[in-house]
Order: structure tokens, then C-alpha cells, then sequence
């Protein structure tokens, strides 16, 4: 398959590549500082980045006080500017370097856009620290308020004022505003209506020395920005070279998007330093239309796109394969860090834990009834449910489990099942349902029921409805309510019995929880010691298990029935399912990211926990033929069973489908938007 296809471009995908430059700076020399511009400039454009952000003043040099006030130094940092937009004339990268430029009698500490040679624009800063170590206001004018005016810089009369946002006439997204250190640690930074105005890529250059803990202030700043802004935030902090009379200089180097991190510098280098990483602009867009109170604060701020000048240029990015400067989680629902992964884990089973144990209480019930197959799902329902009734007070035995042995249920899965009841000290019973399905499917005619080895859908239904009409009417004779231990995953795919089925219960205790994280939960569970030994025993032995349904009975060669060689492996459509329910992203989209996630098996992080001989890659043709079935199954065929979908709690950022929370949709739907837009995008 040829990779020089529009589909392998990053820019068609709606992604933008940043990156965040820390050149060695000097001491005022500002032909060195020029020099070093130009050779990050070029490192950038050869890496195929589409906007660099430098440092506040790197031309002109932060540290030099009082010199700011020269002639001498002012004209050769105007010579500077020159001498970079004639040298990165042949470059593609946008260039954000600091300045300081004269106007009108007073010195602005300024931002200027180079593109191609020309200066696009200059912002200037607005807030101007006079505090501590800083003495701005000596020296620099504030910009505050500044608009609809120009400046003549390097031989060229270009657009000056805090009112600009810059954005490529020919790609789609490439928006961006500048601000200048200060600015970000104020309590209004002029970002916030760069970002209202349309900006989606926000940018920082700052000169920001470092004392010890303001790394992770400025961290938080950016972060904070990036989620409040609806947008990326890129920063660039001054490194070496600057004056170290009374301060000092980390040269950090972040960029974040929506809230995180998606790359950072080696703070306290020594060479220059290029943090590069692909933004996804797309998605941004994506999450501000979501996002109500985003148009909300714009028009309460008197709508600051009508105020704002968009400088327009021509970008001519390339459509070509210039990999991805982005890492993609395979397990979107999973964080791959063992810090992340076990808050998340922590959070998500104790908000489970508490939303069945509220339930239970409001409904007056005297017991929970659940079926138990020794299958992830209904143990991991089960071990909610047992915390549950321990924060209550409530005996274990008030837990109702019941294993009900079909025609495939396996030996294995069954002992599983009453070893787990056992170790945890519910009240356990048995319902063999094969009597009354052999007498259903004798009464229905179904060839099964003459001794025919007929094993279709309705043979399946008839075992997954009668065993949750047996818990129904088990939940009415003993005063319970059913638990359901259907989970997210099979809500997306409706790989579930619709009504009198596993569809249905009192209360969905797993809805909101996709398998993939079902797992990480379990393995949660035993690595915390939220149970004893016993149980964390038969809980490792349930994973190990292959995912199966356990319907049909195995074949000549003994293999058993097995979920993911039908529906596709849960990986790939939790990664499917999260990226449209969260982020309403194109198909052809979904499929270049889980492309850049999955092709490789030695690349990117695992989560630590996860089982090496379970690591697996999945080539291009793989995944479109699972994407191609997950949307039909997700947009055309199982929507009517998430319409009547039991109550059950929210439980990830990424998206619940309840119709009463996350997710709207018609119950007679169509797939075929989305398959025509896969098809159309592909090689």
C-alpha cells in the first residue's frame, strides 16, 4: 500500500505540527541571536513543523536591562529580524521570535510572525511584570489596548496591536494568537480572547526565569490555559546564554491541548533544544462545538471575533507522510502510566461502588441478584457489588449469585464461577436453564429442539433471555434488584440480547466502563488488595480466560466460541468506540490514528500491567475491516438497544451512551455517511 497516498498525511487529518524552540541565547549579541533562530528554524522546517515558537525578547536578549535602551542595541535588533526573515524566506515554518521594536516614541517587548520572508504581524506584550526581580515597566511600554494600527519593522509596514490572530488561507484549522510570558499569569491573559476570537493553536514566548518549583506553576498555567481556552497552548521559556547576574534559566519547552501534556523539553540543557509535537486542531474544534460555554463566554465577552484582526497567509503545507509527532494511547480509556493508571482505577470503581450502593438503598431492596458466568464482566459486577454491600454494612450474603449453565458453558468458566462466590461469601445457587431452553426451542419448533445441531442467533437468545428471566423473577421472589454486568464496549457494539436479555436490568452497574478498563479494574482490585488472597487468586484466573459469550457449544476441535473473532478485538473497538462517542472524529481519521497507535508493537508505552504476550500489532487492512463493522454495528444496528438502556453511572471522560446523558441518536439510523467517508479517504 503505498504511503504517498492523501490518507498518511498528518495535515488532512486535521493536525498541525508545533513546536516549542530554546536556542542558546547571548547576552545582547543580537547577530548570534539571529544565527540561532535561523538554525532552529531550519532543524524545525526539515522536521515538516508548521509553527515555531521561540522565547520572549530572543533576538533582542530578556537580561540586559538597561541596555534595552539603546540606540545601538534597538537598531541591531531590528537588524536581526531582518536578517532572519531574509534567511528563512525558503523555509515553510511560521516563526514566532521576540523582540523589542520602537513605535511612536516608546519600546514594546513584542512578538513578531515571520512566514516566507515576510512579517505577518507584531503583538506586543501586554502585561509587564514590576515586581521581585522585574523591572519591565523601566524599559517597555504596555501593548494594552492596542489595535487596528501598524508598525514599519525590517523595511516592512505590517499589522500591530493586541488584536490579531494569524491563520493559513489554505489549511484548514491553522489558527494561532500570540501572547508573552506575563500575560499567562495574569488573571485575564489576553489568550482567552485570542482563543474566543478563533485561535486554536495559543502561543507563549517567555523569558521566565526559574527559581525552584515554578516549573510546575508554569506547567499548571499552560494546562490550565489549554483546558479554559478550548485550544493547544505552545511555550517557550529563555534557556542558556542569558545573564545570570541575578537570575537563572531553565530553557522549558511544553505543549499541551485540552488540559495535557503532549510533549515537553529537557529542562537545563545545554544545547539547543526543538520539543516538537502534532496538535490535533481538529478535535479542538470538535470540542468547543461540544462544549456549549465556550460560545456562551464568547458572546458574553461581546463576541471578540468581531474585534479581532485575522492576519491570512498562504501555508502551502505538503500532503505527503511525515509520520506522526504524537503519541497515541492504545487504550484511550487506560492512562499508560502506573501514577494515572491507578487514580483513574481508584476513581473509577469507587464511583461504581457508590452508584450501586446508593440504588440499592433508594430502592429498599433487601439483597442484589446477579448472574455469574466466571466472565470478566459479571466478576467485575460482582466484586462492585461486594464493596458495595461491605460500605453499607450489609452482609455479603445478601448478594444473590447465580450461575446458570447453558449448553456451551465451559468447565473452566463454571468453576470460576463458584470458586469467585465462594471466596467472596455471597450466597451462591445454580439454575441449569438447558431443561427449560430445550422445552422453548421444542415449543418454538426450532430444529434444535429435534435433535438438530442448529446453533443460530435465536438458539443463543433463547439461553441469554432465559437466564435473565430467571434473575428477573428471582430478584421479585427474594426482594432484590437485578445487576446488570453489561458493559460499555458491548453497549457500543449491541452485542447484547435486547429486553428480556443480559440488555436489561434494574441497574447497569458496568454501562459506563468499556472492557479494556474492565481489565485494568480487576487487575486494580488484586494489586490493592481490595480482597483477600483467595479471591485475588480465582480474579487472575478470570483473566487469563479467553473473552467468550459461551453460547454455542465448541467445535469438533474443542475451540470455544470466542467474542472478538466476531465483533473484532475489544482494543481495537474501544479506540473506535472512544474517538466517535467523545470526539465525533471522521472515520478515515480514527483509522490514521489507530494506524499510528497499532501498527508497531515495540513502539510507544504499554500499560505497565498489561500481560506482554498479549501485545499484538494490527496492520492498515485489519483495522478498516473492524472499522467498517463497528460502524455499522454502532451507528445503524444497535442504537434501538442503547434507547432503552437501564439507568447505570457514568464512570469516564470518554463518554457514557445512555440516551439520558452522553449520547442522542435515532434508533433507525444509517451507517452510511461514515462508511462513504472511510472509503473515499482510503489508499
Amino acid at each position: 500500500m503505498s504511503q504517498t497516498h492523501p490518507f498518511f498525511a498528518l495535515h488532512r487529518h486535521g493536525m498541525i505540527r508545533v513546536a516549542a524552540a530554546t536556542p542558546v541565547g547571548s547576552v545582547g549579541d543580537t547577530a548570534f541571536n539571529a544565527e540561532q533562530t535561523v538554525q532552529l528554524a531550519t532543524q524545525a522546517d526539515a522536521r515538516g513543523v508548521d509553527l515555531v515558537v521561540f522565547p520572549e525578547l530572543n533576538l533582542s536578549s530578556y537580561a540586559v536591562d538597561d541596555l534595552h535602551l539603546q540606540t545601538a542595541q534597538q537598531r541591531a535588533a531590528d537588524d536581526a529580524l531582518a536578517t532572519v526573515a531574509a534567511a528563512t524566506s525558503g523555509l515553510r515554518a511560521v516563526l514566532l521570535v521576540g523582540i523589542a521594536l520602537r513605535r511612536n516614541g516608546r519600546l514594546y517587548n513584542c512578538c513578531a510572525v515571520v512566514s516566507r520572508g515576510a512579517i505577518l504581524g507584531v503583538v506586543p506584550k501586554t502585561f509587564l511584570p514590576n515586581y521581585r526581580e522585574y523591572y519591565e515597566k523601566r524599559w517597555f511600554a504596555s501593548g494594552a489596548g492596542l489595535s487596528g494600527l501598524t508598525i514599519e519593522v525590517a523595511g516592512q509596514s505590517v499589522p500591530f496591536g493586541t488584536d490579531l490572530v494569524f491563520a493559513a488561507s489554505d489549511l484548514s484549522g491553522f489558527v494561532f494568537h500570540a501572547e508573552i510570558c506575563e500575560d499567562y499569569w495574569a488573571p485575564t491573559p489576553p489568550s482567552t480572547m485570542g482563543a474566543l476570537a478563533g485561535a486554536l493553536i495559543c502561543c507563549n514566548l517567555s523569558a521566565s526565569n526559574i527559581v525552584v518549583g515554578k516549573a510546575r506553576e508554569r506547567a499548571m498555567l499552560c494546562a490550565a490555559q489549554s483546558a479554559r481556552g478550548v485550544c493547544a497552548y505552545v511555550y517557550s521559556a529563555a534557556g542558556p546564554g542569558e545573564s545570570t547576574t541575578e537570575v537563572a534559566w531553565d530553557g522549558q519547552g511544553m505543549i499541551h491541548e485540552l488540559g495535557e501534556v503532549i510533549a515537553e523539553s529537557t529542562r537545563f540543557a545545554r544545547e539547543p533544544g526543538l520539543v516538537v509535537a502534532d496538535v490535533d486542531v481538529e478535535r479542538i474544534e470538535q470540542e468547543r462545538m461540544r462544549f456549549g460555554t465556550f460560545n456562551d463566554a464568547a458572546r458574553a465577552a461581546g463576541d471578540p471575533e468581531t474585534r479581532f484582526r485575522r492576519v491570512a497567509f498562504e501555508h502551502a503545507a505538503p500532503v505527503a507522510d511525515l509520520g506522526l509527532e504524537r503519541a497515541i494511547r492504545r487504550f484511550p480509556f487506560v492512562p499508560n502510566t502506573p501514577e494515572k493508571r491507578d487514580a483513574d482505577c481508584y476513581e473509577a470503581f469507587n464511583i461504581q461502588v457508590e452508584a450501586l450502593a446508593k440504588r440499592f438503598a433508594a430502592a429498599r431492596a433487601e439483597t442484589l441478584v446477579i448472574g455469574v458466568s466466571g466472565g470478566l464482566d459479571s466478576t467485575h459486577a460482582l466484586i462492585v457489588a461486594a464493596k458495595a454491600m461491605d460500605r453499607l454494612g450489609r452482609p455479603r450474603t445478601d448478594i444473590l449469585g447465580f450461575t446458570m449453565p447453558g449448553f456451551a458453558t465451559g468447565d473452566a468458566s463454571k468453576a470460576n464461577a463458584w470458586a469467585l462466590m465462594r471466596a467472596l461469601g455471597i450466597t451462591a445457587e445454580e439454575i441449569d436453564i438447558r431443561p427449560a431452553a430445550t422445552r422453548m426451542l421444542e415449543d418454538m419448533g426450532h430444529p434444535f429442539g429435534r435433535g438438530e445441531p442448529v446453533y443460530d442467533v435465536t438458539f443463543e437468545n433463547v439461553q441469554a433471555g432465559l437466564r435473565t428471566d430467571y434473575l428477573f423473577r428471582l430478584a421479585n421472589q427474594r426482594r432484590g434488584i437485578v445487576v446488570g454486568t453489561g458493559d460499555l464496549s458491548e453497549m457500543a457494539l449491541g452485542w447484547c440480547t435486547y429486553g428480556v436479555g443480559d440488555q436489561m436490568s434494574h441497574y447497569a452497574v458496568n454501562a459506563g466502563v468499556p472492557k479494556t478498563l474492565i481489565q485494568f479494574l480487576i487487575r486494580w482490585c488484586i494489586r490493592t488488595d481490595q480482597y483477600d488472597a483467595a479471591t485475588d487468586a480465582i480474579l487472575t484466573a478470570i483473566l487469563a480466560q479467553e473473552i467468550s459469550p459461551e453460547l454455542v457449544p465448541a467445535g469438533a476441535d474443542g475451540a470455544i466460541q470466542s467474542t472478538e473473532s466476531m465483533v473484532g478485538p475489544y482494543a481495537l473497538n474501544d479506540f473506535f468506540a472512544h474517538y466517535v462517542i467523545r470526539h465525533g472524529l471522521a472515520p478515515s481519521k480514527i483509522a490514521f490514528l489507530a494506524w499510528h497507535a497499532w501498527r508497531d508493537v515495540a513502539a510507544g508505552r504499554w500499560p505497565q500491567d498489561f500481560p506482554a504476550d498479549a501485545r499484538v500489532a494490527y496492520d492498515l487492512p485489519t483495522i478498516l475491516h473492524w472499522l467498517e463493522k463497528f460502524l455499522v454495528r454502532f451507528f445503524a444496528t444497535s442504537q434501538f438497544k442503547r434507547s432503552a438502556m437501564p439507568n447505570g453511572p457514568k464512570v469516564s471522560a470518554g463518554g457514557s451512551l445512555s440516551p439520558r446523558g452522553d449520547w442522542r441518536a435515532p434508533s433507525d439510523g444509517t451507517a452510511e455517511v461514515w462508511l462513504r467517508e472511510l472509503r473515499a479517504a482510503l489508499p
